[in-house]
């Protein structure tokens, strides 16, 4: 599987974008905050660690097999950076993928995520035809879980204490769309932009 970003992706509100290394401090102005951080695996992040990632995330616009495409999301009216989101290829061969969003406060309960996460979505099931999608979240991540179930995505798991995380056991969340799913919910192409 050989796929590449030519172009932003776009929907009704939103441009999903290969990131640069000027979102730096767009990136860091949320990715830096305990909240933000919270549910991540990684703690609040420094502009010089942005800067150390963003080396990596601008190169993820293109795919040779399994691997991930990231990407800034902004606003189409005025450019605003909203937040990032990726779209991970697990397995060509069982053509599978997972998503994943972030987002900053600034932009949050807008349907910002849900947008941006079904043009992910219609990336992985027509243009890469992805047969499974997948994604989690910390169950106590509300915000997070809401958004894949406005996304049509079904909670097939609930791991309770099943690791240490951040001083504590966590729990988890995993929910999944399938191809098939997709199209009977008429989220093909004419519908992403919603």
């Amino acid at each position: 599987m050989t796929y590449e970003v030519t172009s932003p992706v776009e929907t009704e509100r939103l441009v999903l974008r290969p990131m640069t290394l000027h979102d730096a401090e767009a990136i860091h102005a949320y990715q830096s905050l305990p909240e933000i951080a919270r549910y991540q695996y990684w703690e609040p992040r420094s502009l010089e660690e942005i800067r150390g990632k963003l080396t990596e995330w601008t190169q993820m616009h293109r795919l040779e097999g399994e691997g991930t495409l990231a990407f800034a999301v902004e606003t189409r009216g005025d450019g605003a950076f909203v937040g990032d989101v990726s779209l991970r290829v697990t397995s060509v061969e069982a053509r599978q993928g997972t998503i994943g969003f972030t987002l900053n406060p600034d932009h949050q309960g807008r349907g910002f995520a849900t947008e941006a996460c079904r043009a992910l979505l219609r990336l992985a099931f027509e243009d890469l035809g992805l047969h499974r999608v997948f994604a989690c979240c910390d169950a106590r991540n509300i915000g997070s879980w809401r958004v894949m179930e406005r996304l049509g995505m079904r909670r097939e798991a609930h791991f309770r204490e099943h690791a240490l995380f951040k001083g504590g056991w966590d729990e988890e969340f995993y929910y999944a769309l399938l191809e098939d799913e997709w199209r009977q919910m008429g989220a093909g192409p004419e519908k992403t932009r919603s």
